[in-house]
């Protein structure tokens, strides 16, 4: 199929299936489309006259929100920039459970269950709107575009979250394969199904992927390691999303496919949140979200502080998120793109502040600094590493090489970061077990 069929699925086919979904996606993608290339100060300027009404219209409608105010004895008015929501608590995954049904605004209209994959715990259940499922559509939509790809355009979706893999139905495969979006379950990644992965590729010769960039990076390595060419497919585009991308991961996936790497950052809960243009600058969606970065006390940074993710996602009145601690970590860059869009960017995303460790000495540093010793032995191919306490931490390693010599420099390596008196015990496994939701990750720590 030509491009033309991409252009009538993006032109006709889409904004049909979002009309008769009471979607809005449609007129908020083509106003994102503009109001990126504002300079930053009118699009937060813009963002902040939003807020005001945001919060006016939360005070009426919801009643949590009310009590809330009422107990803080402030007024909508007194919030009418990002400056002031300091004058406001933080929303939590606990604030949302205990306060679901209050958290609905008396003026609803239909809401659909959300959740989130419960990688780093129980999962979290929230109500979304029809305007908030419009702005993420619109706003992975606008990025998407960013890249020369369209909705119509060939795309395989590498995903393990039973939240999508659970709604496969009739109707989603039909529509799904008018929109030529294909998606294949990434579960139980073995040398067999990464061979099947890579089959569907060079027999579907997708535009774009879309996942996990582990799960990718996975598949890139295996193609290499088999001398598989997958340069010449026409894909233009790799985007990764849902866990966070490392150096080595992208330098792979690109010698693999020969396109470059578009990472996106966001969650279900929060909103989609950043995402890479072309120019490499991870452009906030500062439209329909306020971002705040918090130390950890809660005191808010300022641009090019390191700290964690506030969210207040502005098309979420029917059900509010209002400073919603995302765990994350990253920065708000002091710079401005080269691509000319007047978007805010983020930096140094280093996920969850559960990818940190804790030396024995109370050293805060991040999961990095113990990938690193293991990105340096050759011998590993696939490691976890649990920090389960100031005094233990596991290692899971998937070798063809493992000894005591291995073992010996793990230890050593993980001391010398860690301390001496630290117990370090390293673990041959067969393979690394994905969480739940079908993500990996390589750090987690049980220390606060």
């Amino acid at each position: 199929m030509s491009p033309m069929y991409t252009s009538f699925v993006s032109k006709v086919v889409f904004p049909l299936h979002e009309k008769l979904k009471s979607h809005s996606s449609v007129a908020v993608r083509k106003s994102l489309e503009k109001s990126q290339w504002l300079t930053r100060t009118q699009i937060l300027s813009n963002r902040d006259k939003r807020l005001a009404n945001f919060i006016k219209t939360a005070y009426q409608d919801v009643p949590y929100i009310k009590n809330l105010f009422d107990s803080l004895k402030i007024m909508p008015s007194d919030i009418q920039t990002a400056g002031d929501l300091v004058k406001l608590p933080f929303f939590t995954k606990t604030t949302i459970k205990d306060n679901f049904e209050a958290l609905k605004s008396i003026n609803a209209g239909p809401l659909a269950k959300g959740n989130t994959g419960g990688s780093s715990g129980t999962p979290l259940v929230f109500l979304l709107s029809k305007d908030r499922i419009s702005h993420d559509v619109a706003e992975k939509w606008r990025a998407t575009r960013w890249w020369g790809v369209d909705i119509g355009d060939k795309e395989l979706v590498a995903w393990g979250s039973p939240i999508e893999l659970g709604s496969q139905d009739r109707v989603r495969r039909i529509r799904d394969g008018l929109f030529r979006s294909f998606l294949i379950p990434a579960f139980d990644l073995t040398d067999h199904t990464i061979n099947q992965f890579i089959a569907q590729i060079k027999v579907r010769k997708p535009a774009m992927l879309f996942g996990y960039p582990s799960v990718y990076a996975m598949i890139a390595k295996q193609a290499l390691k088999q001398q598989l060419d997958l340069t010449t497919l026409g894909i233009k585009v790799v985007f990764v999303t849902s866990e966070r991308l490392y150096d080595h991961q992208r330098e792979v996936i690109e010698q693999a496919f020969g396109c470059p790497v578009a990472n996106g950052y966001g969650g279900r809960d929060a909103g989609f949140i950043a995402h890479q243009c072309p120019e490499g600058g991870m452009h906030l969606s500062a439209e329909d979200i306020v971002v705040e970065i918090i130390d950890d006390d809660g005191n808010v940074l300022a641009d090019g502080q390191r700290g964690e993710i506030v969210v207040t996602h502005l098309a979420s009145g029917e059900f509010p998120f209002i400073r919603y601690r995302t765990g994350d970590i990253a920065i708000i860059s002091t710079k401005d793109c080269a691509c000319g869009r007047g978007l805010p960017m983020l930096e140094a995303i280093d996920g969850r502040s559960t990818d940190f460790v804790v030396a024995n000495n109370g050293t805060k540093m991040h999961g990095l600094a113990l990938i690193y010793i293991l990105r340096e032995l050759e011998m590993v191919s696939e490691f976890k590493i649990v920090q389960h306490s100031l005094e233990n931490t596991e290692v899971q390693i998937v070798s063809d090489n493992f000894d005591q010599q291995l073992i010996d420099a793990v230890v050593s390596g993980f001391k010398a970061r860690l301390g001496n008196d630290v117990d370090i015990d390293v673990v041959e496994v067969d393979t690394i077990a994905s969480e739940k939701s079908g993500k990996f990750r390589y750090v987690i720590s049980h220390v606060s």
